[in-house]
């Protein structure tokens, strides 16, 4: 298996948990090419919360990501998180 797949199978199963976890509006998966990062990525915009909560934090250091600065808006939390 190659190294590009696995990265693919983290992001998809730490997105699949964010969406059961928490509140969201969305939780996609962008491949590297469709990524601002160059990088599998996770994009979440989680509804109801201030900051990014434990558990968002907790899926993304299972799966190995790492969070990626995005600003707060009103009543959503962004999150981008790259292998």
């Amino acid at each position: 298996m190659s190294c590009t797949v696995e990265e693919r199978r983290r992001v998809r199963r730490a997105a699949r948990a964010i969406r059961d976890e928490v509140p969201t509006e969305s939780v996609d998966v962008l491949a590297p090419s469709a990524s601002q990062y160059d990088a599998w990525t996770l994009d979440a915009v989680l509804r109801d919360v201030e900051g990014v909560p434990p558990e968002v934090l907790r899926e993304l250091a299972l799966a190995g990501l790492t969070l990626q600065p995005m600003p707060s808006q009103t009543e959503y939390q962004h999150v981008a998180a790259t292998v």
